[in-house]
């Protein structure tokens, strides 16, 4: 038998802003150790797991084309190298999102056990997870769809329940499948909890790629059909699979749950339980819930000082944060953004991203620190007619050719040394050195040493948005 992890990397994550944004959303982010929630994922299903004619293959990621070069270049760090990474051109939900990963796999002639992760959860107790993995695993074999339920450890409204059933015969420990159940309200929560029924919705499963693809085809046989289209319509782009984006924009969307889960015959479905200090870490009350605690009940990350505060979380990314007198409340500081809230009020985060939206405000979308494919670079100030940039460029990588219409741009080399070409002309730039762009020249940065290239970029004109960029040439396929 071979198991092929999928990763789903769909989502922005709102309710944890100010981290989390529409273009770095919290799969990128390390918010209980030194690993992002991605590259935790990508080695979770690894190799203790086979032996005994099982086989772990190679992941199978599909997300969001915006922050591709960023999760491949998270995947490279931890040395894992994906199967596949395919990108979605638009949002659909996950029940087309891992109809494209079945038929990826499929492509690869075999029919092998997926396990479906979404990229942005956390599970403490990996072995446990792998054993359960292994047990769900026996029922897929057979045809089943399973999926993981976890243990409530309290009245959580934040999370959808199942109702388990009567254990199935074997050793897998699965359960019939009797209900899913939306978000509940308090006291219904309190119920489910009480009645030792209903097991937390993890939104993990297992299954075969082609029996995923026939329940989806009976229940959604529209989603299967543009999928099919989209999937014909691919090509190769890099370390990437890009699917039709067209075939793509007109499948529905829905969720796997909502498609095929709730819609299964009895005895179709399997739910596994298990306890393995799971979170899908929905808001940033959960977070407070699940890490580590000072002797006053507060999670304190980064250059934070506690003054007479208890059951807060504190989180400092640029400057000293100071917490006096606070009380079950929530601080989180980036360079360009600060949330203060109460934890009983972590849900209403989303509203804060929703009106940043309606008032076209960059801070829904981005952070101050972009991230590129040859490496990123932070905005650090910006006025009238002006903004000054840090550039930082990855040993060996270049920027695009390019020009601007409305701008002009001075370089400063502080680290490094920099491969600059300007109109017909191309030169080094090393520490302590500078160059003029007028605008309207053809230009390109290249880091051609050993050490990554750090230079400070002074842009003045009319207009400086990022959208006033001329390619001509570009390693990296963008338009």
């Amino acid at each position: 038998m071979n198991l092929q992890p999928v990763i789903l990397c769909g989502g922005s994550g709102t309710r944890l802003w100010p981290l989390s944004r529409e273009q770095y959303p919290k799969q990128l982010l390390a918010l209980t150790g030194k690993e992002t929630m991605l590259q935790a994922t990508a080695r979770r299903v690894d190799a203790s797991l086979a032996g005994s004619g099982t086989q772990v293959l190679a992941p199978i990621v599909v997300g969001n084309e915006d922050y591709r070069f960023i999760t491949a270049e998270q995947l490279r760090q931890v040395g894992v190298t994906p199967a596949a990474v395919v990108l979605e051109p638009v949002g659909r939900n996950t029940a087309p999102a891992l109809a494209l990963a079945a038929l990826t796999a499929l492509a690869g002639g075999d029919d092998p056990v997926l396990v479906v992760m979404p990229a942005d959860h956390i599970i403490d107790d990996v072995k446990a997870f792998c054993a359960a993995v292994a047990r769900a695993a026996v029922y897929a074999e057979a045809g089943k769809l399973v999926t993981f339920g976890i243990s409530p450890i309290h009245a959580e409204t934040g999370y959808g329940y199942i109702r388990a059933g009567a254990a199935l015969a074997g050793l897998g420990g699965g359960q019939e499948i009797h209900a899913f159940v939306e978000k509940p309200d308090a006291p219904t929560a309190e119920r489910y909890l009480a009645s030792g029924e209903y097991l937390w919705n993890a939104g993990i499963f297992v299954m075969r790629a082609s029996v995923w693809l026939e329940r989806l085809g009976a229940l959604r046989p529209e989603i299967v059909a543009a999928c099919r289209a989209a999937f014909a319509a691919r090509s190769q782009d890099r370390d990437f699979l890009r699917v039709g984006r067209e075939e793509f924009a007109a499948c529905p969307a829905d969720s796997i749950d909502y498609a095929v889960m709730e819609k299964l015959p009895a005895g179709e479905g399997v739910v596994i339980p298990f306890a393995a200090g799971w979170s899908d870490v929905g808001a940033w009350d959960a977070l407070w819930q699940i890490d580590g605690k000072d002797s006053d009940g507060n999670v304190l990350r980064g250059d934070v000082m506690a003054v007479n505060t208890r059951d807060t979380l504190a989180i400092s990314q640029s400057r000293l944060v100071a917490c006096v007198g606070l009380v079950d409340a929530v601080v989180v500081e980036t360079p360009d953004a600060v949330l203060v809230a109460h934890k009983s009020r972590m849900q209403q985060v989303k509203e804060v991203v929703a009106r940043l939206k309606r008032e076209g405000r960059t801070e829904a979308d981005a952070h101050r620190k972009i991230y590129r494919p040859w490496g990123y670079y932070d905005s650090i100030d910006a006025g009238n007619r002006f903004q000054v940039k840090r550039i930082v460029v990855n040993p060996g990588a270049a920027l695009s050719l390019q020009l601007h219409h409305h701008r002009a741009e001075h370089w400063i080399v502080v680290r490094g040394t920099a491969r600059v070409t300007r109109g017909e002309e191309t030169f080094l730039v090393s520490e302590n050195e500078s160059t003029y762009i007028p605008l309207g020249t053809r230009h390109r940065l290249e880091n051609p040493g050993k050490v990554p290239l750090e230079m400070i970029e002074v842009q003045s004109g009319a207009y400086l948005g990022e959208d006033d960029i001329v390619r001509y040439e570009d390693t990296y396929g963008r338009s």
